[in-house]
Formats: C-alpha cells, sequence, structure tokens
C-alpha cells in the first residue's frame, strides 16, 4: 500500500529529514501519475497520437524502468549490465523500438510494475540518511544521490504531463474529457 500523498514538503517518519521531503515529493508525484491513468483501457493505453509519440503505456514502462535503473545507479553503485540495457532498453530510450514492443499491456501489469519498483526505492531510502544524498555516485561522478532521486521524481512528473495531455486526446475521449484531464 502506498503512503498517502503529502500536501507539504516536510519530514517523514521513517526517513532522515531530508531523504523525508524527498519521499514525499516522489509520493505526491506517484500519486498524480495514478489518477492520471485510473480506468485507462489496454486500447487506450497502447494508442499512438501520431507517429513520432509514445503511449502512455510506454511512458509507464518508462517511468519504472528510470526508477529501477536510479536504484541500481545509486542503491547499487553500479551502472545497468548488458543484459538490463539489453532487457529496458525499449522502456528506457522510447521511441520506435517503444512504439513497437511496448504494446498489449493491462493498465494493472503496469501499476505494479511501479508499485514494486516503489516499495524497493522506499526501502533503500529508509536506510540511508541526509548525508547519502550529497554523497557523489560512485558510478556517475557529476551527480550527487540527491540530484538523481530529484532527477526521477522530475522525468515522472514530465511524463505524467505527457499521459495527461495524450490522455485528453484520445479518439474514444475527446468528446467527452474533463477539464482536469487537459
Amino acid at each position: 500500500m502506498m503512503q498517502p500523498a503529502p500536501l507539504r514538503i516536510e519530514p517523514i517518519a521513517g526517513y532522515s529529514p531530508t531523504v523525508g521531503r524527498l519521499v514525499g515529493m516522489l509520493t505526491y508525484s506517484r500519486s498524480t501519475t495514478l489518477a492520471a491513468v485510473q480506468g485507462l483501457t489496454l486500447a487506450e493505453l497502447d494508442h499512438l497520437h501520431d507517429a513520432t509519440s509514445n503511449s502512455i503505456g510506454a511512458l509507464l514502462a518508462h517511468m519504472a524502468s528510470v526508477e529501477r535503473s536510479y536504484q541500481i545507479l545509486t542503491f547499487e553503485e553500479r551502472l545497468l549490465s548488458p543484459r538490463e540495457n539489453e532487457v529496458w532498453a525499449a522502456a528506457l530510450k522510447l521511441g520506435a523500438q517503444g512504439q513497437d514492443l511496448l504494446r498489449g499491456v493491462a493498465l494493472e501489469h503496469y501499476l505494479e510494475e511501479l508499485s514494486v519498483v516503489r516499495k524497493a526505492t522506499l526501502a533503500a531510502l529508509a536506510a540511508r540518511d541526509d548525508a547519502w544524498l550529497e554523497q557523489t555516485v560512485t558510478v556517475a561522478p557529476r551527480i550527487n544521490a540527491h540530484w538523481a532521486w530529484f532527477h526521477v521524481a522530475e522525468d515522472e512528473v514530465n511524463h505524467r504531463g505527457q499521459i495527461r495531455w495524450l490522455r485528453a486526446r484520445l479518439p474514444q475521449r475527446s468528446a467527452t474529457v474533463s477539464p482536469n484531464e487537459r
């Protein structure tokens, strides 16, 4: 079960103060993503708005793979293996490969993937302190852990915006879209 999304940025029990604030941001971002995709059908998840767009399903797969790759980068302190790169390439890179391969998956699958990845993130963040956030990521020395996890939240918010835009333009929904979905 996901924590309720906070409407304040402040420490959260079970986390050091700054890590807790970051967890609050990640949690709120996820809650808005889940609201944006609620009730989507397989056809809606797979719909391509045009020849260069990503589907909503592909964007959800991307969010999970980005978060998992940052877990590996920051918690495991390594780069993706060649096998991981191969398995996640379509979701990480999106584009034509994502259009071809990231199809035919029900919403429940994407939601489960997002949930599993997030549970691992929250457990790993609970085991770290504020000083860890400021540490340089060993295998990516230009960034620190704080920036890495800010980027995970930023990436999700960006793609959630795309999801809302795409959802508002789904063919079978365009006539009945509420202003909140635009």
